[in-house]
């Protein structure tokens, strides 16, 4: 049993830095029913630019993870501009190609600058172990689970107390009546970019220091695993993109103690098919009929 409370401490340190990427997914298709595929490279330059912040400028972590923050959320912004505002009134398949390739066009962008080799993220935080009950808690799981938590209930707080957050749901809801209401659809959609990149890009720093190391490339697999965990929390629920992003880290940890680590990424598939053969819109999705 202790065996077992530790490894759901660590898949919950592990959840925290999925449900943060997969807040982004979540957020960007509830509000315009896109996929934004280029959120999991979004989450790669986080790392990157608090990399450099801290090793070359020497700047504070914390604010490191400010800047990058606005910067990510500037990214965000020019990338839905330029690349998805185009094609808002396209079809879905196009706008599904597109996002594919902004994602590969950013990671190859930065395996040219930054070559695809595994950088060493330095540890800007003392590390302490802590023993509760005999479990071991590091410092830095403590940090990421925190960071998380904060974030979670900030944008929580963003999106049901706020003006801008009562226009976020209008426009998932209905945008032509969003718009007739007076609402500036183009600037909410903007915002909900800048914010979930905004997340994103703290997840990207919280994984440096978590694993001391980042890498042009790390995009890819944690991208496609919080939109899984988008997917299976139901997509375009908060809430259930924090409940699928610490089921997926949870499971991964189990089947990692479990002796079959070669297979930790496969796991994540067969309980998105389970979840969605019992549930097709998710945990906390909701189903919405579609006027053909």
């Amino acid at each position: 049993m202790q065996l077992f409370m530790q490894q759901m401490v660590n898949g919950i340190a592990l959840g925290s830095i999925y449900a943060l990427i997969a807040l982004g997914y979540t957020m960007v298709y509830g509000t315009i029913k896109l996929i934004n595929f280029a959120h999991g490279e979004v989450y790669m330059l986080g790392a990157f630019t608090g990399f450099y912040l801290v090793t070359v400028l020497q700047v504070n972590i914390f604010l490191a993870m400010v800047v990058a923050m606005l910067a990510t959320s500037l990214l965000g912004v020019i990338i839905e501009r330029v690349a998805y505002k185009p094609l808002r009134n396209s079809t879905r398949v196009a706008a599904l190609i597109t996002a594919i390739g902004v994602s590969f066009f950013l990671q190859n962008i930065m395996i040219y600058f930054v070559g695809p080799e595994v950088k060493a993220f330095p540890s800007p935080i003392k590390v302490t172990i802590l023993k509760v009950f005999g479990l071991v808690i590091t410092s830095k799981q403590i940090l990421v689970v925190v960071m998380t938590v904060i974030l979670m209930v900030a944008l929580q707080l963003i999106v049901q107390k706020t003006k801008m957050g009562k226009a976020m749901r209008a426009v998932a809801v209905d945008p032509e009546a969003a718009q007739l209401m007076g609402i500036n659809v183009d600037r909410v959609i903007s915002f909900t970019f800048a914010l979930g990149s905004g997340l994103a890009g703290i997840a990207g720093i919280l994984v440096g220091i978590y694993y001391n190391s980042i890498q042009a490339t790390m995009g890819t697999a944690p991208g496609l695993k919080a939109f899984i965990a988008a997917v299976i929390g139901g997509i375009g629920s908060i809430p259930g993109a924090m409940v699928g992003g610490y089921l997926i880290g949870i499971l991964e940890t189990l089947v990692t103690v479990l002796g079959f680590s070669n297979y930790k990424d496969a796991v994540v598939y067969p309980l998105l098919i389970i979840i969605l053969l019992v549930l097709p819109s998710g945990l906390f999705g909701k189903n919405v009929k579609e006027k053909v």
